[in-house]
């Protein structure tokens, strides 16, 4: 197992520190609580013990206070308070290395993923697509796919789908019942994402996840921070992209087995997002992931206000866990106080479910793993102080850390080649005649059985001008994809 890295102090108990052992940090977690008690601070102190040892992080920025990571802490009069009760005279205030991320490309490097590897299965949950609907896209995905069409940003997308519907009766016979209905349905939801800002964040380059693995000259791990305020707006745009990003680790990188430290820790904050109205396919999906991806040496937390957000095959998995405190006012909340406080290995010293509504803030129940990957019973302590500032950074120093990444310009400029909407629209102008524009010849009628074979020629220089780029992973699923069915 080699040289182990040493445990990481993440809280103070009643008689000693408790400690994330870095080899058990894999084994994923869970950070719950009510709003206000301090779930956002735990997160910060943990990101930034890790990133001591050298591990990167990944988080979603919901509320915009954690930007100030980079800055060294000793801001805020309640962490110099418990830095002093505590007795940490040698305790440093220090930054640690970020980039900022955004998909809307304004509060960090833009982030983007193409059409063609978020695959129907999630781009139909990010348009609100009934069973029936996602069918006609999963169709549309495969005749891209079998043409040899590139799918890349939301042009092409829509291109393909006008193309699919115009030449429905064709299809029908190879790839079933396309209806002008679901295609109408298809096309409004694309455009409503679109006015959501999602021409942004379909394109190219899409994100490299070897840049989410980044350390620093003094090999500490990279904390990455997606802006997320805007984006949880849009809330289940947020949790899908992130369902994204992490299953695209999952695909792509190599079996580490028990590693003496993580790859990279994903903390997935407002989880519950993640399976609201998530068909029961998705679900099991996303247990296999978070079971699986283990092995990868990615870590994952999820932040929520309550256990009960998680379904109980994921909830099972978390082996680190700190909840803080849940209020009990009514049935409901007390039958939740109770479960939460069940999913600990007890304390015969400690009640459990009386303790979770007493907690203060800064305060936690926390059963941690220890070496032989046993959870620990479950303590009260109090959650070590950051080290990072608490205030957010300013326009202009944000600005700065920005263009101070190793990452600057790399991703700033969208690039735009050819792909399925300029080869049908190539088509489409090949087959208009004389003085007509290709959007009347379009509407006046559906291109025949001769003229859309047309398409495969030039399909065909479509799919040749991938090789050899970064699509040049090949016209792929992506994500899901191969967890669905396997990945061409």
């Amino acid at each position: 197992m080699g040289n182990r890295a040493e445990p990481l102090p993440i809280a103070r108990g009643k008689k000693a520190d408790i400690c994330l052992l870095p080899e058990m940090a894999n084994r994923h977690g869970l950070v719950a609580g009510a709003t206000g008690t301090g779930k956002t601070v735990t997160l910060r102190v943990i990101a930034e013990r890790l990133s001591g040892i050298g591990v990167p992080v990944f988080l979603a920025d919901v509320k915009g206070d954690l930007s100030g990571i980079p800055h060294p802490g000793g801001d805020h009069p309640k962490v110099a308070e418990r830095v002093k009760s505590f007795g940490l005279p040698g305790f440093g205030y220090e930054g640690r290395p970020v980039a900022f991320w955004d998909l809307y490309g304004e509060q960090g490097h833009p982030i983007r993923a193409t059409i063609s590897e978020m695959g129907p299965l999630l781009l139909g949950r990010i348009l609100n697509l009934n069973e029936i609907q996602s069918g006609v896209l999963s169709i549309v995905f495969k005749i891209a796919d079998d043409n040899g069409l590139l799918l890349l940003d939301l042009k092409d997308l829509r291109s393909m789908l006008q193309f699919t519907g115009e030449n429905a009766e064709r299809f029908r016979t190879g790839y079933g019942n396309i209806s002008a209905a679901s295609i109408g349905a298809i096309q409004r939801n694309l455009l409503t994402l679109d006015q959501q800002g999602a021409d942004r964040f379909f394109g190219e380059p899409a994100i490299e996840l070897k840049d989410f693995l980044q350390t620093d000259a003094s090999g500490r791990g990279v904390i990455n921070i997606l802006a997320a305020d805007k984006l949880m707006q849009s809330p289940k745009l947020y949790a899908t992209f992130l369902l994204f990003l992490l299953s695209e680790l999952f695909e792509n990188l190599p079996e580490v087995g028990d590693p003496v430290k993580p790859t990279l820790v994903f903390f997935f904050d407002e989880a519950h997002l993640l399976f609201e109205d998530a068909p029961k396919a998705l679900t099991d999906k996303i247990e296999q992931v978070v079971r699986l991806i283990r092995s990868k040496g990615v870590g994952v937390y999820f932040v929520t206000q309550n256990p009960l957000d998680l379904p109980e095959s994921v909830l099972g998995q978390l082996g680190n866990r700190v909840q803080h405190a849940l209020r009990a006012f009514t049935p409901k909340d007390q039958r939740a106080v109770k479960v939460a406080a069940e999913t600990f290995r007890q304390n015969p010293k400690l009640d459990a479910v009386k303790a979770i509504t007493e907690l203060s803030v800064g305060e936690a129940l926390i059963s941690v793993l220890d070496e032989k990957g046993t959870p620990t019973v479950v303590e009260r302590a109090l959650v070590y102080p950051p080290m990072s500032r608490l205030a957010p950074l300013t326009g202009e120093e944000r600005a700065r850390v920005i263009k101070d990444s190793v990452l600057a310009g790399h991703y700033e400029r969208a690039v735009d080649r050819e792909s399925a909407y300029e080869t049908l629209k190539a088509k489409a102008e090949r087959e208009a005649p004389l003085g007509e524009s290709p959007s009347t010849q379009a509407g006046r009628r559906t291109a025949p059985r001769s003229q859309t074979g047309d398409l495969f020629t030039a399909a065909a220089k479509s799919a040749a001008h991938a090789i050899g780029s970064q699509i040049g992973r090949q016209i792929i699923r992506g994500v899901l994809g191969s967890i669905l069915g396997g990945r061409r």
